[in-house]
């Protein structure tokens, strides 16, 4: 069940692969995220040492639920993957000019998961043909159902 989407990532990324991270995260802001309090459109994935963190990604605290502790809503938050998996992202995003980009954020077995896209820049002319494909497509929709 995916609680939020970063349709950016697909306007403005060729996702090459996707995988499953869990999130290093406090209780206030998983309480927040289950009511709907988070934004991934500006964030985005860094790799420091041996280790993948997500960056900008803004988590709206509640206040009922950290009225003692002094909470940051933009704060670093580490991604959890397997060793192999890290050290393939850290290969491809070195070498082969790949970037992470958060996709969205959902729950698996009741706790919070990011899915992280492994992505090439697209150029405008690209965004330009892929609005070109979904208005043709749109379009055509449009006309079967008027055939129909």
């Amino acid at each position: 069940m995916s609680i939020i989407d970063n349709r950016k990532a697909y306007h403005d990324y060729f996702i090459e692969e996707k995988y499953e991270a869990g999130l290093v995260l406090e209780g206030w802001e998983v309480k927040a995220i289950r009511a709907g309090r988070a934004n991934i459109k500006e964030a985005y994935i860094i790799v420091r040492g041996e280790e993948i963190f997500i960056l900008g990604m803004h988590i709206t605290p509640l206040s009922s639920a950290s009225t003692h502790i002094r909470t940051d809503p933009t704060r670093t938050r580490k991604l959890l993957l397997h060793a192999g998996e890290i050290a393939k992202l850290i290969g491809k995003v070195e070498r082969a000019g790949f970037t992470l980009v958060p996709l969205d954020l959902h729950y698996s077995k009741g706790r919070v998961k990011a899915e992280i896209g492994l992505a090439k820049g697209k150029k405008q002319y690209d965004k330009r043909e892929d609005e070109k494909k979904r208005d043709w497509d749109r379009e055509k929709a449009r006309l079967m159902r008027v055939k129909a």
